[in-house]
């Protein structure tokens, strides 16, 4: 029987590493990104790749005949007002949205001949106006209609396209704000949950959306909040 491939973007660092090691247990794994940890185990391939650029991911996923779950989790967060600058908010939009399009285009064909599944990673902020990024918060509100779009596109194709939106995960990028005691103290008396998401939190929620327990899910915008967005 031939090996499923699942190809993760982002896949080398935080929640894109939690969802690369779940499908490592069953899969050939195929990071592409900028930035890997340095102790990435054996199961998973890195490959350093700028999702922005065609012309690096056509390269990096060029060896692949199929591919049968692509996630898109490649994403970068400007601070001190650097997003309200135009580079600056171009740079988080080409990363997060359009470098999203870029590599689902690539991958498409061999997604569609294995009928496989896509899930892109949102964010709360695809709902919230963020005083401090707003062009995280624009690229995130944009991989909805990605989402979207494409689970139309593809679905007469047997392919499903789906999106989770993770809250408040403890990862290198959240750091800012979990490790600051004035924000922390406001997130947390406002989370149902009382507690922090784990990177393995959303990655259990995208093996789901790419099992055939969601066979018959396509379009959905899962959020993996604890609650967040609706306290």
């Amino acid at each position: 029987m031939t090996q499923s491939v699942a190809v993760v973007t982002g896949g080398g660092t935080g929640i894109g590493r939690a969802i690369a090691e779940s499908f490592a247990q069953t899969s050939k794994v195929v990071c592409l990104g900028m930035d890997a940890d340095s102790d990435l185990p054996d199961s998973m391939t890195f490959r350093k790749a700028d999702v922005t650029s065609s012309a690096d991911v056509e390269a990096a996923l060029g060896d692949l005949e199929r591919i049968d779950v692509l996630v898109n989790c490649a994403g970068i967060i400007l601070h001190e007002g650097r997003e309200f600058v135009p580079e600056g908010f171009k740079k988080v939009i080409d990363v997060n949205l359009c470098g999203s399009q870029v590599v689902t285009h690539i991958a498409k064909d061999r997604i569609v001949r294995s009928q496989g599944a896509v899930v892109n990673v949102a964010s709360m902020w695809s709902y919230f106006g963020s005083k401090n990024n707003p062009a995280y918060a624009a690229s995130k509100a944009g991989i909805l209609g990605l989402t979207r779009s494409y689970a139309v596109a593809l679905a007469e194709h047997g392919v499903r396209v789906n999106a989770v939106a993770p809250g408040w995960i403890k990862t290198r990028l959240s750091s800012g704000a979990i490790d600051n005691a004035e924000r922390s103290t406001a997130i947390m008396a406002r989370l149902p949950m009382k507690r922090w998401g784990m990177p393995d939190d959303v990655a259990r929620v995208v093996r789901f959306l790419c099992s055939d327990d969601a066979r018959y899910v396509t379009g959905v915008i899962l959020p993996v909040d604890g609650g967040f967005g609706i306290a």
